[in-house]
C-alpha cells in the first residue's frame, strides 16, 4: 500500500517533487499537441486515451512482476475507478474544447485554477492540515497565474465559450485530483492510471462518435501529435503526477500544477508565437514563490556514526 502523505524526510520529498514538476511540464505541452492534431477536440481526447492504454497496460504488467501491487477489491475499488474515469473524461472533454476556442494561456490558466477547491476538499475529505504556508502559497499561486495570463489581455468576447469550458475543466480536474490522491492510499500508480483509463476511453469514444465526423488524422503531423499527446501528456504527465500523489499532500501537489501554466505559456511563445510579457514573467515568479511557501515540512535527517 502506498504511504500516506505526511511528514517527509528531505530525500523522500525530492524524488516525488521532481516527478510532479516533470508531470506538470508534460501536461503543459498538451495544448500544443491538440492544436497540431488535425482532428476535432473530442476525437483528439479519445485518441489521447486510446493510444495510451497499451502503454499503461505494459506498465501495469511490469509493476506486477517487480513489486507486490495491492489486489483490487471489486466491492470497494471499482466504484472509485469508475468515478475517476468519468471525472477524467469530463476533464479532457472540456479541456480540449477550451484549447480550441480560446488562447492556450487562457485555457491552461482556467483549467488549473483548482487549488482553492483542492484545499477545501483535502481538508474536508482527506483530513489534510491547511497551514498558513499553504494558504499563502495558494494566494501567491493564484495571483501569479492571473498575472501570467491577465497581463496579455487575451480575455475576449469571442473566446467566452472557450473560457467557460476552461472553468468547467477546473471543476472536473479538482475532483479528479482529489480522487486520485485518495485512490493512491491503497492503489499503485499503474493501477490508478490503467483501470480508470479504460473507463475514460469509453466515454470519450462515445462523445467523439456523437459529436464529430472525422475520427482519423489526415497527415503524419496529425498522427505524430496524437502519439505525443498520448505518450508525453497522458502516460508521462499523468503517470508522474499519480506517482507523486502517493507521497505528497494533495494541496501542495495542486499548487505545483501551476507550473503547467508556465510550461504552456513558454511553449506557446516558442512554437505558436503567443506573446510573453514582463508582467507574465512576474506572475511566474509569484507561482514559484507560492510553491516554495507551501512546501511540506520534512524531518531532519541525522547521519549515524
Amino acid at each position: 500500500m502506498p504511504p500516506r502523505p505526511g511528514a517527509l524526510s528531505q530525500s523522500a520529498f525530492a524524488f516525488p517533487f521532481a516527478a510532479l514538476v516533470l508531470g506538470a511540464v508534460a501536461m503543459g505541452a498538451s495544448p500544443i499537441f491538440v492544436r497540431l492534431a488535425d482532428v476535432g477536440p473530442f476525437t483528439s481526447a479519445f485518441w489521447r486515451m486510446a493510444l495510451a492504454v497499451p502503454v499503461l497496460w505494459l506498465w501495469l504488467r511490469i509493476e506486477k512482476t517487480r513489486m507486490d501491487a495491492p489486489a483490487l477489491d471489486p466491492a470497494r475499488d471499482w466504484k472509485l475507478i469508475l468515478g475517476i474515469g468519468f471525472l477524467f473524461a469530463g476533464d479532457l472533454f472540456f479541456w480540449h474544447l477550451a484549447i480550441m476556442n480560446t488562447s492556450i494561456a487562457n485555457a491552461t490558466l482556467l483549467a488549473t485554477m483548482t487549488p482553492l477547491a483542492v484545499a477545501f476538499g483535502a481538508w474536508m475529505f482527506l483530513k489534510e492540515k491547511i497551514t498558513k504556508g499553504i494558504l499563502a502559497g495558494v494566494a501567491s499561486g493564484v495571483l501569479g497565474a492571473v498575472f501570467l495570463v491577465g497581463a496579455s489581455q487575451t480575455f475576449k468576447p469571442e473566446n467566452v465559450n472557450g473560457d467557460i469550458a476552461g472553468l468547467i475543466t477546473a471543476g472536473f480536474f479538482g475532483a479528479y485530483f482529489l480522487s486520485v490522491a485518495f485512490a493512491r492510499r491503497r492503489m499503485s500508480p499503474a493501477q490508478v492510471m490503467f483501470y480508470p483509463a479504460l473507463v475514460s476511453t469509453g466515454f470519450l469514444l462515445a462523445a467523439a462518435l456523437l459529436l464529430e465526423d472525422q475520427m482519423l488524422p489526415q497527415s503524419l503531423q496529425g498522427l505524430a501529435a496524437l502519439c505525443a499527446l498520448a505518450l508525453i501528456s497522458q502516460v508521462a504527465g499523468q503517470g508522474f503526477t499519480a506517482y507523486a500523489l502517493g507521497h505528497l499532500p494533495a494541496v501542495f501537489s495542486s499548487l505545483v500544477m501551476f507550473i503547467e501554466v508556465l510550461a504552456a505559456a513558454s511553449m506557446a511563445w516558442v512554437i505558436l508565437s503567443e506573446q510573453v510579457t514582463v508582467w507574465q514573467l512576474g506572475g511566474g515568479l509569484l507561482i514559484l514563490s507560492g510553491i516554495y511557501a507551501a512546501r511540506p515540512k520534512y524531518r531532519k535527517e541525522h547521519s549515524t556514526p
